[in-house]
Protein backbone atom coordinates (compact mmCIF):
# COMPACT_ATOMS: atom_id res chain seq x y z
CA UNK A 1 0.00 0.00 0.00
CA UNK A 2 1.07 3.53 -0.58
CA UNK A 3 2.58 5.23 2.52
CA UNK A 4 0.25 8.22 2.18
CA UNK A 5 -2.72 5.89 2.08
CA UNK A 6 -1.57 4.12 5.26
CA UNK A 7 -1.15 7.45 7.06
CA UNK A 8 -4.62 8.50 5.95
CA UNK A 9 -6.13 5.24 7.19
CA UNK A 10 -4.47 5.57 10.59
CA UNK A 11 -5.49 9.22 10.93
CA UNK A 12 -9.09 8.68 9.90
CA UNK A 13 -9.23 5.54 11.98
CA UNK A 14 -8.53 7.57 15.11
CA UNK A 15 -11.44 9.87 14.31
CA UNK A 16 -13.76 7.32 12.76
CA UNK A 17 -13.84 4.24 14.91
CA UNK A 18 -14.86 5.66 18.26
CA UNK A 19 -17.77 7.33 16.45
CA UNK A 20 -18.63 4.08 14.70
CA UNK A 21 -18.65 2.24 17.95
CA UNK A 22 -21.00 4.78 19.46
CA UNK A 23 -23.19 4.58 16.36
CA UNK A 24 -23.43 0.85 16.73
CA UNK A 25 -23.85 0.69 20.48
CA UNK A 26 -24.98 3.59 22.66
CA UNK A 27 -22.88 2.96 25.74
CA UNK A 28 -24.36 5.98 27.53
CA UNK A 29 -27.94 4.71 27.20
CA UNK A 30 -29.42 3.57 30.49
CA UNK A 31 -30.20 -0.11 30.36
CA UNK A 32 -33.87 -0.97 30.21
CA UNK A 33 -33.32 -4.64 31.03
CA UNK A 34 -30.78 -6.87 32.71
CA UNK A 35 -28.38 -6.67 29.73
CA UNK A 36 -27.03 -3.33 30.95
CA UNK A 37 -24.16 -4.89 32.84
CA UNK A 38 -23.13 -6.81 29.72
CA UNK A 39 -22.96 -3.62 27.68
CA UNK A 40 -20.91 -1.90 30.38
CA UNK A 41 -18.48 -4.81 30.47
CA UNK A 42 -18.29 -4.81 26.65
CA UNK A 43 -17.50 -1.10 26.60
CA UNK A 44 -14.86 -1.48 29.30
CA UNK A 45 -13.13 -4.34 27.44
CA UNK A 46 -13.18 -2.59 24.08
CA UNK A 47 -11.58 0.59 25.32
CA UNK A 48 -9.07 -1.45 27.32
CA UNK A 49 -8.16 -3.17 24.03
CA UNK A 50 -7.64 0.19 22.32
CA UNK A 51 -5.51 1.38 25.23
CA UNK A 52 -3.31 -1.72 25.19
CA UNK A 53 -2.85 -1.45 21.43
CA UNK A 54 -1.85 2.19 21.84
CA UNK A 55 0.99 1.21 24.17
CA UNK A 56 1.93 -1.74 21.91
CA UNK A 57 0.70 -4.47 24.24
CA UNK A 58 -0.87 -6.31 21.31
CA UNK A 59 -1.34 -9.66 23.10
CA UNK A 60 -3.33 -7.99 25.90
CA UNK A 61 -5.33 -6.04 23.35
CA UNK A 62 -6.20 -9.29 21.54
CA UNK A 63 -7.32 -10.95 24.81
CA UNK A 64 -9.64 -8.03 25.54
CA UNK A 65 -11.10 -8.09 22.02
CA UNK A 66 -11.71 -11.85 22.16
CA UNK A 67 -13.63 -11.32 25.43
CA UNK A 68 -15.67 -8.65 23.62
CA UNK A 69 -16.55 -11.22 20.95
CA UNK A 70 -17.62 -13.72 23.63
CA UNK A 71 -20.08 -11.10 24.90
CA UNK A 72 -21.26 -9.96 21.45
CA UNK A 73 -19.91 -11.24 18.14
CA UNK A 74 -22.07 -9.00 15.91
CA UNK A 75 -19.92 -5.88 15.73
CA UNK A 76 -17.48 -5.80 12.73
CA UNK A 77 -15.22 -3.10 14.19
CA UNK A 78 -14.07 -5.51 16.91
CA UNK A 79 -12.86 -7.99 14.28
CA UNK A 80 -11.19 -5.12 12.45
CA UNK A 81 -9.25 -4.10 15.56
CA UNK A 82 -8.43 -7.74 16.21
CA UNK A 83 -7.01 -8.07 12.70
CA UNK A 84 -4.82 -4.98 13.13
CA UNK A 85 -3.35 -6.39 16.35
CA UNK A 86 -2.55 -9.70 14.66
CA UNK A 87 -0.80 -7.77 11.86
CA UNK A 88 1.45 -6.06 14.42
CA UNK A 89 2.41 -9.51 15.73
CA UNK A 90 3.05 -10.73 12.14
CA UNK A 91 0.34 -13.37 12.62
CA UNK A 92 -1.04 -12.83 9.12
CA UNK A 93 -3.19 -15.97 9.04
CA UNK A 94 -5.14 -14.88 12.11
CA UNK A 95 -5.26 -11.30 10.80
CA UNK A 96 -6.78 -12.52 7.51
CA UNK A 97 -9.46 -14.53 9.35
CA UNK A 98 -10.40 -11.60 11.60
CA UNK A 99 -10.56 -9.09 8.76
CA UNK A 100 -12.60 -11.43 6.56
CA UNK A 101 -15.06 -11.76 9.44
CA UNK A 102 -15.30 -7.96 9.69
CA UNK A 103 -15.89 -7.71 5.93
CA UNK A 104 -18.56 -10.43 6.01
CA UNK A 105 -20.53 -8.23 8.40
CA UNK A 106 -19.87 -4.98 6.50
CA UNK A 107 -18.86 -5.87 2.90
CA UNK A 108 -18.47 -2.32 1.59
CA UNK A 109 -16.28 -0.89 4.32
CA UNK A 110 -13.21 0.61 2.60
CA UNK A 111 -11.06 0.52 5.73
CA UNK A 112 -11.68 -3.18 6.32
CA UNK A 113 -10.94 -4.01 2.69
CA UNK A 114 -7.81 -1.90 2.62
CA UNK A 115 -6.42 -3.54 5.75
CA UNK A 116 -6.99 -6.99 4.25
CA UNK A 117 -5.31 -5.82 1.03
CA UNK A 118 -2.29 -4.82 3.12
CA UNK A 119 -2.13 -8.30 4.65
CA UNK A 120 -2.15 -10.01 1.24
CA UNK A 121 0.49 -7.61 -0.05
CA UNK A 122 2.79 -8.29 2.90
CA UNK A 123 2.57 -12.05 2.42
CA UNK A 124 2.98 -11.70 -1.38
CA UNK A 125 -0.38 -13.29 -2.12
CA UNK A 126 -0.98 -11.12 -5.18
CA UNK A 127 -3.92 -13.17 -6.48
CA UNK A 128 -5.96 -12.43 -3.36
CA UNK A 129 -4.65 -8.85 -3.24
CA UNK A 130 -5.89 -8.37 -6.80
CA UNK A 131 -9.43 -9.46 -5.87
CA UNK A 132 -9.52 -6.98 -2.99
CA UNK A 133 -8.17 -4.08 -5.02
CA UNK A 134 -10.86 -4.65 -7.63
CA UNK A 135 -13.36 -3.92 -4.86
CA UNK A 136 -11.37 -0.92 -3.58
CA UNK A 137 -11.15 0.79 -6.98
CA UNK A 138 -14.67 2.19 -6.57
CA UNK A 139 -13.57 4.16 -3.50
CA UNK A 140 -10.50 6.02 -4.82
CA UNK A 141 -8.75 6.37 -8.24
CA UNK A 142 -5.42 5.81 -6.45
CA UNK A 143 -6.29 2.15 -6.11
CA UNK A 144 -6.36 1.88 -9.91
CA UNK A 145 -2.59 2.28 -10.07
CA UNK A 146 -2.28 -0.46 -7.45
CA UNK A 147 -4.58 -2.56 -9.64
CA UNK A 148 -2.32 -2.08 -12.66
CA UNK A 149 0.73 -3.01 -10.56
CA UNK A 150 -0.96 -6.19 -9.34
CA UNK A 151 -2.02 -7.17 -12.85
CA UNK A 152 1.62 -6.75 -13.83
CA UNK A 153 2.85 -8.85 -10.89
CA UNK A 154 0.38 -11.55 -11.89
CA UNK A 155 1.63 -11.33 -15.50
CA UNK A 156 -1.75 -10.11 -16.74
CA UNK A 157 -0.02 -7.56 -18.92
CA UNK A 158 -2.91 -6.68 -21.24
CA UNK A 159 -5.17 -5.96 -18.28
CA UNK A 160 -2.43 -3.83 -16.69
CA UNK A 161 -1.94 -1.81 -19.87
CA UNK A 162 -5.70 -1.26 -20.17
CA UNK A 163 -5.85 0.16 -16.63
CA UNK A 164 -2.82 2.38 -17.33
CA UNK A 165 -4.54 3.67 -20.48
CA UNK A 166 -7.62 4.55 -18.44
CA UNK A 167 -5.53 6.34 -15.83
CA UNK A 168 -3.61 8.30 -18.47
CA UNK A 169 -6.91 9.27 -20.09
CA UNK A 170 -8.43 10.42 -16.79
CA UNK A 171 -5.40 11.92 -15.06
CA UNK A 172 -2.80 12.57 -17.76
CA UNK A 173 0.57 10.91 -18.07
CA UNK A 174 2.84 10.26 -15.10
CA UNK A 175 6.43 9.16 -14.63
CA UNK A 176 5.46 6.24 -12.37
CA UNK A 177 2.95 4.86 -14.89
CA UNK A 178 5.42 5.29 -17.74
CA UNK A 179 7.96 3.29 -15.73
CA UNK A 180 5.34 0.57 -15.18
CA UNK A 181 4.58 0.47 -18.91
CA UNK A 182 8.26 0.04 -19.72
CA UNK A 183 8.52 -2.81 -17.22
CA UNK A 184 5.61 -4.51 -18.97
CA UNK A 185 7.05 -4.02 -22.45
CA UNK A 186 10.45 -5.24 -21.25
CA UNK A 187 8.80 -8.33 -19.76
CA UNK A 188 6.78 -9.12 -22.89
CA UNK A 189 9.42 -8.04 -25.39
CA UNK A 190 6.62 -6.37 -27.32
CA UNK A 191 8.54 -3.53 -28.93
CA UNK A 192 5.91 -3.13 -31.65
CA UNK A 193 3.22 -2.24 -29.10
CA UNK A 194 5.61 0.03 -27.23
CA UNK A 195 6.48 1.97 -30.40
CA UNK A 196 2.81 2.21 -31.45
CA UNK A 197 1.87 3.55 -28.03
CA UNK A 198 4.63 6.18 -28.13
CA UNK A 199 3.69 7.17 -31.67
CA UNK A 200 0.08 7.62 -30.56
CA UNK A 201 1.23 9.86 -27.71
CA UNK A 202 3.16 12.05 -30.12
CA UNK A 203 0.12 12.34 -32.40
CA UNK A 204 -2.25 13.01 -29.51
CA UNK A 205 -0.06 15.65 -27.91
CA UNK A 206 2.39 17.07 -30.47
CA UNK A 207 3.52 19.86 -28.15
CA UNK A 208 4.81 17.48 -25.47
CA UNK A 209 8.59 17.30 -25.88
CA UNK A 210 9.04 14.23 -23.69
CA UNK A 211 6.81 12.14 -25.99
CA UNK A 212 9.19 12.73 -28.91
CA UNK A 213 12.27 12.10 -26.78
CA UNK A 214 10.91 8.79 -25.49
CA UNK A 215 10.13 7.72 -29.05
CA UNK A 216 13.59 8.78 -30.28
CA UNK A 217 15.19 6.79 -27.47
CA UNK A 218 13.18 3.65 -28.27
CA UNK A 219 13.84 3.87 -32.01
CA UNK A 220 17.56 4.28 -31.28
CA UNK A 221 17.51 1.36 -28.86
CA UNK A 222 15.97 -0.84 -31.58
CA UNK A 223 18.60 0.30 -34.09
CA UNK A 224 16.06 2.15 -36.23
CA UNK A 225 18.27 5.18 -36.77
CA UNK A 226 16.21 6.49 -39.69
CA UNK A 227 13.00 6.69 -37.66
CA UNK A 228 14.85 8.17 -34.66
CA UNK A 229 16.37 10.83 -36.93
CA UNK A 230 12.98 11.63 -38.51
CA UNK A 231 11.36 11.96 -35.08
CA UNK A 232 14.12 14.30 -33.88
CA UNK A 233 13.70 16.47 -36.98
CA UNK A 234 9.93 16.46 -36.42
CA UNK A 235 10.40 17.66 -32.85
CA UNK A 236 12.78 20.41 -33.98
CA UNK A 237 10.21 21.57 -36.51
CA UNK A 238 7.45 21.50 -33.90
CA UNK A 239 9.59 23.17 -31.24
CA UNK A 240 12.59 25.05 -32.70
CA UNK A 241 13.57 26.21 -29.18
CA UNK A 242 14.03 22.67 -27.88
CA UNK A 243 17.42 22.04 -26.31
CA UNK A 244 16.99 18.37 -25.44
CA UNK A 245 16.41 17.30 -29.04
CA UNK A 246 19.99 18.26 -29.83
CA UNK A 247 21.18 15.46 -27.53
CA UNK A 248 20.03 13.18 -30.34
CA UNK A 249 20.58 15.41 -33.35
CA UNK A 250 24.29 16.13 -32.81
CA UNK A 251 25.08 12.42 -33.05
CA UNK A 252 22.92 11.92 -36.13
CA UNK A 253 24.59 14.88 -37.84
CA UNK A 254 28.11 13.69 -37.03
CA UNK A 255 27.34 10.17 -38.25
CA UNK A 256 25.89 11.57 -41.47
CA UNK A 257 28.95 13.72 -42.20
CA UNK A 258 26.99 16.88 -41.46
CA UNK A 259 29.76 18.08 -39.18
CA UNK A 260 28.81 21.76 -39.17
CA UNK A 261 25.23 20.99 -38.16
CA UNK A 262 26.56 18.57 -35.54
CA UNK A 263 28.81 21.27 -34.11
CA UNK A 264 25.90 23.72 -33.89
CA UNK A 265 23.78 21.12 -32.09
CA UNK A 266 26.67 20.35 -29.76
CA UNK A 267 27.06 24.03 -28.87
CA UNK A 268 23.37 24.25 -27.98
CA UNK A 269 23.78 21.24 -25.68
CA UNK A 270 26.93 22.56 -24.01
CA UNK A 271 25.46 26.01 -23.30
CA UNK A 272 22.02 24.80 -22.21
CA UNK A 273 20.94 25.22 -18.58
CA UNK A 274 18.35 22.47 -19.11
CA UNK A 275 20.88 19.72 -19.77
CA UNK A 276 22.78 17.97 -16.98
CA UNK A 277 26.60 18.13 -16.79
CA UNK A 278 26.96 14.36 -17.28
CA UNK A 279 25.09 14.55 -20.59
CA UNK A 280 27.26 17.47 -21.70
CA UNK A 281 30.39 15.49 -20.86
CA UNK A 282 29.19 12.57 -22.99
CA UNK A 283 28.55 14.92 -25.92
CA UNK A 284 32.00 16.46 -25.62
CA UNK A 285 33.60 13.02 -25.33
CA UNK A 286 31.83 11.93 -28.53
CA UNK A 287 33.18 15.03 -30.25
CA UNK A 288 36.70 14.30 -29.03
CA UNK A 289 36.46 10.85 -30.65
CA UNK A 290 35.08 12.46 -33.82
CA UNK A 291 38.02 14.89 -34.01
CA UNK A 292 40.47 12.00 -33.63
CA UNK A 293 39.14 10.78 -36.97
CA UNK A 294 38.78 14.27 -38.46
CA UNK A 295 41.52 16.51 -37.03
CA UNK A 296 40.45 19.43 -39.25
CA UNK A 297 37.72 20.12 -36.64
CA UNK A 298 40.19 20.52 -33.76
CA UNK A 299 39.51 24.27 -33.48
CA UNK A 300 35.80 23.57 -33.12
CA UNK A 301 36.63 21.12 -30.33
CA UNK A 302 38.68 23.74 -28.48
CA UNK A 303 35.89 26.26 -28.89
CA UNK A 304 33.39 23.74 -27.55
CA UNK A 305 35.55 23.13 -24.50
CA UNK A 306 35.54 26.82 -23.70
CA UNK A 307 31.74 26.69 -23.55
CA UNK A 308 31.85 24.33 -20.55
CA UNK A 309 34.98 25.73 -18.91
CA UNK A 310 32.96 27.66 -16.34
CA UNK A 311 31.14 24.57 -15.07
CA UNK A 312 32.39 22.66 -12.06
CA UNK A 313 33.24 19.56 -14.06
CA UNK A 314 36.77 18.31 -14.68
CA UNK A 315 35.94 15.60 -17.17
CA UNK A 316 35.77 17.68 -20.39
CA UNK A 317 39.23 19.14 -19.72
CA UNK A 318 40.61 15.74 -18.73
CA UNK A 319 39.24 14.26 -21.98
CA UNK A 320 41.00 16.99 -23.94
CA UNK A 321 44.19 16.39 -21.99
CA UNK A 322 44.02 12.73 -22.99
CA UNK A 323 43.23 13.71 -26.59
CA UNK A 324 46.33 15.89 -26.91
CA UNK A 325 48.47 13.36 -25.06
CA UNK A 326 47.53 10.71 -27.62
CA UNK A 327 48.38 13.19 -30.36
CA UNK A 328 51.81 13.69 -28.80
CA UNK A 329 51.15 17.36 -27.99
CA UNK A 330 52.29 17.24 -24.36
CA UNK A 331 52.21 21.02 -23.90
CA UNK A 332 48.50 21.19 -24.76
CA UNK A 333 47.84 18.03 -22.77
CA UNK A 334 49.40 19.55 -19.65
CA UNK A 335 47.43 22.76 -20.15
CA UNK A 336 44.09 20.93 -20.14
CA UNK A 337 44.99 18.60 -17.29
CA UNK A 338 45.83 21.65 -15.18
CA UNK A 339 42.42 23.10 -16.04
CA UNK A 340 40.84 19.81 -14.98
CA UNK A 341 42.74 19.91 -11.68
CA UNK A 342 41.20 23.31 -10.93
CA UNK A 343 37.79 21.61 -11.00
CA UNK A 344 38.77 18.44 -9.10
CA UNK A 345 41.73 19.05 -6.83
CA UNK A 346 41.87 15.49 -5.46
CA UNK A 347 41.47 13.47 -8.65
CA UNK A 348 44.49 11.16 -8.56
CA UNK A 349 44.49 10.23 -12.25
CA UNK A 350 44.60 13.90 -13.22
CA UNK A 351 47.36 14.62 -10.69
CA UNK A 352 49.43 11.64 -11.87
CA UNK A 353 49.25 12.78 -15.49
CA UNK A 354 50.23 16.33 -14.55
CA UNK A 355 53.24 15.18 -12.53
CA UNK A 356 54.44 12.92 -15.32
CA UNK A 357 54.02 15.68 -17.90
CA UNK A 358 55.76 18.23 -15.66
CA UNK A 359 58.63 15.78 -15.17
CA UNK A 360 58.87 15.31 -18.93
CA UNK A 361 58.87 19.10 -19.34
CA UNK A 362 61.67 19.43 -16.73
CA UNK A 363 59.42 21.54 -14.45
CA UNK A 364 61.04 19.99 -11.41
CA UNK A 365 60.09 22.60 -8.80
CA UNK A 366 56.44 22.27 -9.83
CA UNK A 367 56.72 18.49 -9.60
CA UNK A 368 58.03 18.71 -6.03
CA UNK A 369 55.33 21.18 -5.02
CA UNK A 370 52.48 19.08 -6.40
CA UNK A 371 53.99 15.78 -5.22
CA UNK A 372 54.32 16.94 -1.64
CA UNK A 373 50.68 18.11 -1.42
CA UNK A 374 49.51 14.94 -3.18
CA UNK A 375 51.33 12.65 -0.73
CA UNK A 376 49.32 14.18 2.11
CA UNK A 377 46.17 12.77 0.48
CA UNK A 378 47.65 9.71 -1.27
CA UNK A 379 50.54 8.57 0.97
CA UNK A 380 50.88 5.10 -0.60
CA UNK A 381 51.19 5.92 -4.30
CA UNK A 382 54.71 4.92 -5.40
CA UNK A 383 54.61 6.83 -8.71
CA UNK A 384 54.41 10.13 -6.81
CA UNK A 385 57.45 9.25 -4.66
CA UNK A 386 59.36 8.25 -7.79
CA UNK A 387 58.56 11.51 -9.61
CA UNK A 388 59.48 13.43 -6.47
CA UNK A 389 62.81 11.62 -6.27
CA UNK A 390 63.56 12.28 -9.96
CA UNK A 391 62.85 16.00 -9.44
CA UNK A 392 65.09 16.20 -6.35
CA UNK A 393 67.93 14.45 -8.21
CA UNK A 394 67.69 16.84 -11.15
CA UNK A 395 67.76 19.81 -8.76
CA UNK A 396 70.90 18.36 -7.10
CA UNK A 397 69.12 17.66 -3.81
CA UNK A 398 70.22 14.03 -3.33
CA UNK A 399 69.50 13.68 0.40
CA UNK A 400 65.85 14.64 -0.12
CA UNK A 401 65.73 12.32 -3.12
CA UNK A 402 67.03 9.40 -1.03
CA UNK A 403 64.49 10.08 1.73
CA UNK A 404 61.45 10.07 -0.56
CA UNK A 405 62.69 7.19 -2.75
CA UNK A 406 63.39 4.89 0.20
CA UNK A 407 59.87 5.49 1.53
CA UNK A 408 58.21 5.06 -1.85
CA UNK A 409 59.94 1.87 -2.96
CA UNK A 410 58.23 -0.04 -0.14
CA UNK A 411 54.85 0.69 -1.77
CA UNK A 412 55.81 -0.92 -5.11
CA UNK A 413 53.89 -4.16 -5.67
CA UNK A 414 54.32 -6.44 -8.69
CA UNK A 415 55.85 -3.77 -10.90
CA UNK A 416 59.42 -4.75 -11.80
CA UNK A 417 60.04 -1.78 -14.09
CA UNK A 418 58.98 0.77 -11.48
CA UNK A 419 61.02 -0.93 -8.77
CA UNK A 420 64.08 -0.83 -11.04
CA UNK A 421 63.44 2.88 -11.69
CA UNK A 422 63.48 3.51 -7.93
CA UNK A 423 66.84 1.70 -7.58
CA UNK A 424 68.35 3.62 -10.50
CA UNK A 425 67.29 6.91 -8.94
CA UNK A 426 68.67 5.83 -5.55
CA UNK A 427 71.91 4.86 -7.27
CA UNK A 428 72.13 8.34 -8.82
CA UNK A 429 71.35 10.06 -5.49
CA UNK A 430 73.99 8.09 -3.54
CA UNK A 431 76.53 8.79 -6.25
CA UNK A 432 75.93 12.54 -5.80
CA UNK A 433 76.85 12.27 -2.11
CA UNK A 434 79.91 10.12 -2.99
CA UNK A 435 78.56 6.93 -1.42
CA UNK A 436 79.81 4.79 -4.29
CA UNK A 437 79.23 1.47 -2.50
CA UNK A 438 75.50 2.06 -2.10
CA UNK A 439 75.28 3.62 -5.52
CA UNK A 440 76.71 0.48 -7.13
CA UNK A 441 74.54 -1.80 -4.96
CA UNK A 442 71.33 -0.10 -6.10
CA UNK A 443 72.46 -0.03 -9.71
CA UNK A 444 73.12 -3.77 -9.50
CA UNK A 445 69.65 -4.39 -7.97
CA UNK A 446 68.05 -2.47 -10.85
CA UNK A 447 70.02 -4.47 -13.41
CA UNK A 448 69.10 -7.80 -11.83
CA UNK A 449 65.40 -6.90 -11.80
CA UNK A 450 65.41 -5.88 -15.44
CA UNK A 451 67.32 -9.00 -16.47
CA UNK A 452 64.81 -11.22 -14.64
CA UNK A 453 61.88 -9.95 -16.72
Amino acid sequence: MKLTKLILIVFLGILFFPQTIVAQVDFNKKPDDDLGNVEDKYQELFFEALKQKGIENYDRSIKALLKCIELDDSKPVVYFELGKNYIQLKNFGAAEDALKKAISKEPNNEWFLDELYGVYYQINDFDKALKIVKQLVKFHPDYKEDLAALYMRNKKYRAALKVLDELDSDLGQSTSRDAMRNQIYNATGDDKDRIEYLEERVEANPNNESNYLNLIYRYSELGNKKKAYETAEKLLKQNPESHLVHLALYKFYLDDDKAHKGIESMKIVLTSTKIKPDAKTKVLNDFVNFVKQKPEFENALLEATMLVSGENNAKPHAELGQFFLQKGDKTQALKYYLKALEKETSNFEIIKNIILLQTDAKQYNKVIELAQTTLETFPSQPIIYLANGVAFNHLNRPKEAIETLEIGVDYVIDDTQMEADFYNQLSAAYKMINNITKSRAFAKKAEQLLNSQ
